[in-house]
């Protein structure tokens, strides 16, 4: 099964994300969710939170490909317009990677932002 891209309202969820986070729901739960948000704090004064949610809010943004479900809130989309969410696994780490064109600089483990 080859998982493509989906851009949904100026935000991309690639196959390769796609695939990882639908194994890790299945892992998690039956009604497991990704949530991505941006929280304040960080080295670089934003930092991207993930975690799994059963609750599916009215302002989320739910992106769906294949059996993988992401829900972004409304204050975090704002920070998120056209940021690609990938997967990426390399000789040094496996980890999820947020492409932000909002962000003006970024620390070095790439977890944290600034705007």
């Amino acid at each position: 099964l080859i998982m493509t891209d989906v851009t949904h309202t100026d935000v991309t969820l690639t196959g390769d994300a796609a695939k990882r986070i639908a194994f890790l729901m299945q892992e998690e739960g039956e009604d497991a969710k990704l949530r991505i948000e941006v929280q304040g704090g960080g080295c670089s004064g934003f930092s991207y939170g993930f975690r799994f949610d059963t609750e599916v809010h009215a302002d989320d943004l739910v992106i769906e490909l294949d059996e993988a479900v992401v829900l972004i809130d409304e204050t975090s989309l704002q920070f998120l317009g056209g940021a690609k969410i990938d997967y990426v696994e390399d000789l040094m780490a496996a980890a999820f990677k947020i492409e932000n064109p909002n962000a003006s600089s970024a620390c070095g483990c790439g977890t944290s932002f600034a705007i």
